[in-house]
């Protein structure tokens, strides 16, 4: 029965019998990990305020043959978030970016740059809605870039034509961009330019640097997240991110 170490971000925890927790951590190195805290919920217990949502911690746990819940051991708080998730906008915008991540992350099975994309939405400096609007579509973005179901708005998929910087294209049923001449106005939504710049924006910058940006573009962001969802809906073949439904792999 191999004993493990690693930083963690904490999605969640679900009572278990009376004085126990199940808690579901995202880690560095083992990927997405569900366990069993014992006497979790007692008033003296050993983890104390630990098992905050999306606090940042050191984990070690006991992972036992055939059993996908570990035996959590030990538990050191790096980060606590408990300021920020006190928050009602604020845990209800990232309790949605852990149900996207634990419907979607494989159990298991390590992937460190998704890993530090979670961890940097979750240390960015949020200070308003509209900047959760942007780190929640900054997380979409990068969630199906990572899964292989981000579609390429940069060429038509039709005749591969490279789009101009400036160019207005149709999004047509599949996700997938069309430029003017192949939809022939047949595209179920128009995407203006702006649309497919802040795409290219959530791919090449920090999340920081994208919230500064997206105070610019509050109906853009808006816009985009509602296709987004769409999509993601459409991958996870469900309409509550309740199941893993693609493995995420880093390109």
């Amino acid at each position: 029965m191999p004993l493990f170490e690693t930083e963690s971000i904490v999605l969640k925890s679900y009572s278990l019998a009376e004085a126990d927790r199940i808690v579901v951590f995202y880690t560095r190195d083992h990927g997405m990990v569900r366990g069993v805290a014992k006497g979790a919920k007692r008033l003296k217990s050993r983890f104390g305020s630990t098992l905050e949502p999306f606090s940042i911690v050191n984990l070690e746990y006991f992972l036992k043959e055939d059993r996908e819940l570990v035996s959590i051991q030990r538990v050191d708080l790096v980060r606590s978030a408990f300021d920020i998730a006190s928050e009602p906008s604020f845990l209800q915008a990232f309790s949605y970016l852990a149900d996207l991540l634990t419907a979607i992350a494989p159990p298991h099975d390590p992937n460190e740059t998704l890993y530090r994309m979670v961890r940097a939405c979750l240390e960015s400096k949020v200070t308003s809605a509209e900047d959760l609007a942007a780190i929640s579509l900054y997380f979409e973005v990068w969630l199906l870039r990572l899964g292989g179901f981000l579609p390429d708005w940069s060429t038509c998929s039709r005749c591969r034509r490279s789009l101009a910087e400036f160019e207005t294209a149709d999004l047509d049923a599949e996700f997938e961009i069309l430029c003017g001449e192949c939809s022939r106005g047949r595209g179920i939504q128009k995407v203006p330019p702006t649309y497919r710049h802040a795409v290219r924006d959530a791919l090449r910058m920090p999340p920081p640097g994208f919230i500064e940006a997206g105070r610019e573009r509050r109906e853009v962001i808006a816009e985009l997240s509602g296709i987004f969802k769409r999509l993601i809906t459409r991958a996870i073949g469900t309409d509550r991110p309740v199941e893993r439904a693609f493995t995420l792999r880093a390109k």
